[in-house]
């Protein structure tokens, strides 16, 4: 067996205690590239010591993944005889007979053959991980389980073979192989992706424009939700890292509150974003009935929106304000330009200058809505 030890003692590939960690490249589609990045990744490490082998590698007649694949060991095959037939599938059992530092493992959502000793491939590879074997491999976004019924209706496609959301949720780490859809196509024409004579019919099909930039959005999207729920907890110099926008509404006693809620709920919807709207009710104020009514309106509207309203008490608008802006991540604010009269301004300051005084190391975007006074 491969001794860990033999590795470099800055490698990050020293044999883990227990479980392997497992990095998951995936893709739109077919031809994005998923298999060329992990033999790519598979040589720089195997050229910096790594022990890598290639446990189970999906050419699909395409040359350039052959000719990357050539230079790392390659587990032979297992093979399993049904009726007359001889298939193969990959050979667990020798992966962990080898124990590699790293297994290169194609399609986790390959559904083996039957007579194999597990169903699916992505329970094959959890075996290596459990004998802490790092595995790098490949899924495309529509065998991911949750979004079946969402890929079914944008392609006209039931994807067969699947994977259990909780595979990407467990991986180390995930990376998003993109590639523009213009880009795909043009490797489908030059006989990249499919043989010949099933490139018409992928073109009138599956790799429809419409269809190719609606699944890129789901790939993006769903690692950025992950990316996103991983980060969220890591202070970055003392900020949070943000990568989904957050809109916050700015409500206030002036009828243009309700005209702000729309145009933020506005915002938030096209950026496919939560909606957030804050009132900051000053203790030493007594609101009239008209105005209560008033913040109760914007209260339902802002649920009406499936947004979260956020009433506190303070002397401070501003700095409360800038204080639920740092705790819900918000990236835009917006705010109706200042009712306060001119001298005011002068003696006090802007509010709006006061606010972004407050929130200019948060990065956020401000949007200052021109209304009727």
């Amino acid at each position: 067996m491969h001794n860990p030890s033999t590795a470099s003692p800055d490698s990050a590939y020293v044999r883990p205690a227990k479980r392997g960690k497992h990095k998951i490249f995936i893709g739109m589609s077919p031809g994005v590239g998923k298999t060329f990045k992990m033999l790519e990744e598979g040589h720089r490490l195997k050229a910096e010591g790594v022990d890598v082998v290639l446990g189970l590698l999906e050419t699909h007649g395409r040359r350039e993944t052959a000719e990357k694949a050539v230079g790392l060991e390659v587990v032979p095959r297992k093979e399993i005889l049904q009726d007359t037939l001889t298939l193969t599938e990959m050979d667990t059992e020798a992966i962990l007979v080898r124990a590699p530092q790293l297994a290169l493992i194609d399609e986790l959502a390959h559904t083996n053959v039957p007579g194999s000793a597990r169903e699916k491939r992505f329970q094959d590879v959890e075996v290596v991980l459990a004998a802490g074997i790092d595995v790098y491999s490949t899924v495309n976004i529509q065998h991911l389980e949750s979004l079946n019924d969402l890929v079914a209706r944008i392609t006209g496609v039931v994807v067969r073979e699947r994977i259990p959301d909780r595979v990407l949720e467990d991986a180390d780490q995930v990376v998003v192989v993109d590639v523009t859809p213009e880009t795909l196509e043009e490797r489908l024409l030059d006989g990249k992706i499919y043989a010949p004579e099933k490139i018409q019919q992928s073109l009138a099909n599956f790799f429809q424009r419409r269809n190719l930039i609606a699944l890129r959005e789901l790939a993006l999207r769903e690692v950025a939700d992950t990316v996103e729920y991983d980060a969220s907890e890591l202070p970055l110099d003392g900020q949070v890292c943000n990568i989904h926008e957050r809109v916050l509404v700015c409500i206030s006693t002036y009828p243009n509150s309700v005209q702000l809620l729309r145009r933020g709920a506005r915002l938030a919807n096209y950026m496919n974003a939560p909606l957030f709207a804050i009132f900051v009710d000053h203790p030493d104020r007594f609101l009239t009935k008209a105005e209560s009514l008033h913040i109760e309106t914007c209260e339902k509207l802002c649920h009406e929106f499936g947004g979260k309203f956020l009433r506190i008490r303070s002397t401070n608008v501003a700095e409360e304000i800038a204080n639920v802006a740092e705790q819900q991540r918000i990236t835009q604010i917006v705010i109706g330009e200042s009712q306060q009269s001119r001298w005011k301004q002068r003696l006090k300051g802007s509010f709006t200058q006061r606010l972004m005084r407050m929130i200019r190391h948060q990065h956020i975007d401000m949007h200052i809505i021109a209304t009727e006074k």
